[in-house]
């Protein structure tokens, strides 16, 4: 009897966070065999934004449809361009990019992502997959979180995952069930409120671990109203813009005071999340670089936080969309509905192909 073949793709993810930091690339290699997926990430790339087009980012949402249609065309560009400068006429079956998060409002049935997937295929010369969240969404689905469905079939050696980027989700997964949802900000406000100090990020929370817990705030925190429903859930920007950004910027409260206690917030909510779930956590997003933010979950949670190697950490989003894309191509799931609320699994993203 002959041995099953493995089946062997590459592909380009590319993700631009709400933390807003810049766009992050992997190219990675994906084998199937024996219905078991195998991965490497074998190349790695972070783009920084610059301050004028992280404000275009940010302000985008109070502007014109002209403006928004304006940056659709430029991000997707600037995909583009970025995707050819790092390929180095190195070949893919596939770049899947997540886009930028405008809007995500999936009560009302809509998300948004800009990064105009045309343009990425017009300058690339490769086929392209883009706007994974819709249809998700109009399914009845939240949209989001769309990496339990990666963590399922490429971490099979972990059970519970939590991403710290610039929303915090997790993930938990049986025999039988992936479960996940966002659980409450992350990096938006830590980052948000680095910048008060002239920093883009607090190395180590090390400005956070020199401030006190301030009581008026962390209760305001705790008790917004989002963290009260139920799973499924799901966050975008504009409610940290609305919610949280009032809070988080009195400025009669010391920088760091805030910081030290916008990490507990976020320690306590993903301790409350984690609940009595599996010991050991795989940990990733820009997040688990904060120490004193990794020491506070691990305390408060009394779980092993495991933090993997920098390039998991830093691009496993990335690498997770790469595999979406690759999913897409071959007409599989890339959202679960357990996770997503959505009236079944489906396989969405726009495809874009260049002959």
């Amino acid at each position: 009897m002959a041995l099953p073949e493995e089946v062997r793709y590459t592909a380009l993810g590319v993700m631009s966070g709400s933390s807003l930091d810049g766009l992050d690339m992997a190219l990675c290699t994906f084998a199937l065999k024996d219905g078991r997926w195998t991965f490497s990430i074998d190349d790695t790339l972070t783009q920084p934004y610059e301050t004028t087009f992280q404000k275009r980012l940010q302000q985008v949402m109070h502007g014109t449809a002209l403006d928004l249609a304006r940056l659709d065309r430029d991000l997707g560009d600037r995909i583009g361009h970025a995707c050819r400068d790092f390929l180095a006429d190195r070949k893919v079956d596939v770049i899947a990019s997540h886009g930028h998060t405008i809007f995500h409002k999936p009560d009302e049935g809509l998300t948004l992502q800009v990064g105009h997937g045309a343009r990425i295929a017009a300058i690339t010369g490769l086929p392209t997959i883009m706007d994974f969240r819709t249809l998700d969404v109009a399914l009845g689905g939240q949209g989001a979180p769309l990496v339990p469905l990666g963590d399922q079939l490429l971490f099979r050696e972990h059970r519970t995952f939590l991403n710290i980027g610039g929303i915090c989700n997790i993930a938990m997964h049986d025999r039988d069930r992936v479960m996940g949802y966002d659980v409450c900000i992350g990096n938006q406000a830590l980052n948000e409120l680095a910048k008060e100090a002239g920093m883009s990020y607090d190395a180590g929370g090390e400005l956070a671990r020199s401030g006190r817990l301030n009581g008026d705030l962390l209760r305001s925190l705790n008790q917004l109203p989002f963290h009260r429903h139920a799973p499924p859930r799901s966050l975008g920007r504009e409610w940290f813009q609305a919610e949280v950004h009032p809070l988080i910027s009195d400025q009669r409260i010391p920088l760091n005071d805030r910081l030290c206690s916008v990490v507990e917030h976020i320690a306590i909510m993903i301790s409350e999340a984690l609940g009595e779930g599996p010991a050991n956590v795989l940990t990733t997003g820009g997040g688990a670089h904060n120490a004193f933010l990794i020491e506070r979950i691990s305390a408060l949670s009394g779980k092993s936080i495991d933090v993997p190697p920098s390039r998991i950490v830093d691009f496993k989003e990335a690498m997770i969309f790469a595999f979406l894309g690759v999913r897409r191509l071959r007409n599989e799931s890339t959202a679960l509905a357990s996770v997503t609320g959505a009236s079944r699994d489906s396989s969405g993203g726009s495809s874009v192909c260049t002959y």
